[in-house]
């Protein structure tokens, strides 16, 4: 899920984790592997063979539709199980759409869709209160935002009042309107997605809304065999809805998901980790190519994210594998390079592998 890692990802398998020889999706330099924890050795733990295995069935399910971009399933399903929103960087036509309307056939949780435009307002999102002709009083007719699985596309276009609606909803899980609350069903994931492309018509995003998205994930075109593979996939002019249903089972439900989000929030982290995780964090605040250093947010989702990922790989304790394969998309979009270094056109990722490198991985 991570630039640094290559191939299909098995969480929880020490064959992901970043090396000096191992490629990369982007071309970006990679990180150093840490220290084998002697835990690994312990094996995994009953307890979490329902992650384990619900994080399979799910991936083979999203896979009979969604071709390829092993990152971005596994990015978004590890934000999901960690309580958190994902931000993703693509071009257009890469089955964003398709993605998010499958996982949540799979999941069983209601999927919907926010076209974000410069004239979008925030009513539009949250809805707003309508005046009932028959019982002359007004009631709350829901935004589209009252779903489980929100995709947010080319959320960019709108301008910052309209982003602003989403915060207390990533946040909170609720709407407020006239002083009162509406909570959102869970779980509850925003898909967001912007262009890198084009800048014409766009707003950049402030640090407040980035700072709620647990990862920022770069998408790139599939491979030649993956393309080739969507071509045969989807040009046959069947409708989707019919593949939907009959071709991806529904293995699960809202409730069950719930259930082991608490569950992944179980796994231990050592002490050990923590201190790692918090180095990490903090050597951004004092990197010479970075004007902004990640915030207390950004450990709050390494955190989580390495105990999602220990669950999904049948483990009740966090390594440090666990912790780099998280660390670029969870940070990435929380610091800004210097002036200068933008000038010399050093890369955020790149600096990222470099912060992380100067960190010593616990051994114990």
């Amino acid at each position: 899920m991570t630039d640094p890692t290559a191939g299909n990802p098995q969480p929880g398998s020490h064959a992901v984790t970043p090396t000096a020889s191992q490629g990369t999706s982007t071309g970006a330099a990679t990180t150093p592997p840490p220290s084998e924890s002697p835990l690994a050795s312990q094996g995994k733990s009953q307890r979490f063979e329902p992650v384990q295995r619900l994080y399979q069935a799910v991936s083979d399910e999203v896979a009979k539709l969604f071709v390829g971009q092993d990152e971005l399933v596994l990015g978004t399903l590890t934000a999901l199980f960690s309580g958190g929103h994902v931000l993703i960087e693509s071009v257009p036509g890469l089955g964003k759409t398709l993605f998010v309307r499958t996982l949540g056939r799979a999941l069983g949780c209601d999927f919907g869709r926010i076209q974000f435009t410069a004239d979008l307002m925030p009513s539009d999102i949250t809805g707003a209160p309508v005046f009932d002709m028959q019982k002359s009083e007004f009631r709350f007719r829901p935004g589209p935002v009252f779903t489980q699985l929100l995709l947010a596309d080319e959320i960019n276009r709108s301008p910052a009042k309209t982003h602003a609606a989403l915060l207390e909803i990533m946040q909170e899980y609720r709407v407020t309107i006239d002083g009162t609350s509406h909570t959102v069903p869970q779980p509850f994931l925003v898909m967001a997605t912007q262009n890198p492309l084009e800048s014409e018509g766009t707003y950049n995003l402030p640090e407040a809304q980035l700072d709620r998205f647990m990862f920022k994930l770069k998408v790139d075109y599939p491979s030649e065999a993956q393309e080739a593979e969507i071509l045969k996939l989807h040009s046959k002019q069947v409708n989707l809805n019919e593949r939907l249903e009959t071709e991806v089972r529904t293995i699960t439900d809202p409730e069950s998901v719930r259930q082991l989000i608490q569950l992944c929030g179980t796994v231990n982290v050592e002490d050990a980790l923590v201190d790692y995780i918090n180095k990490i964090v903090r050597a951004t605040r004092t990197w010479p190519a970075f004007h902004i250093g990640a915030s207390p947010r950004a450990g709050l989702a390494l955190m989580q994210c390495a105990r999602t990922l220990a669950g999904f790989g049948g483990r009740d304790y966090a390594i440090p594998d666990d912790v780099v394969e998280v660390a670029i998309p969870a940070l990435r979009h929380r610091v800004q390079l210097t002036a200068e270094a933008e000038i010399e056109g050093r890369d955020i990722d790149e600096e990222l592998l470099a912060v992380i490198r100067g960190i010593e991985v616990p051994r114990d």
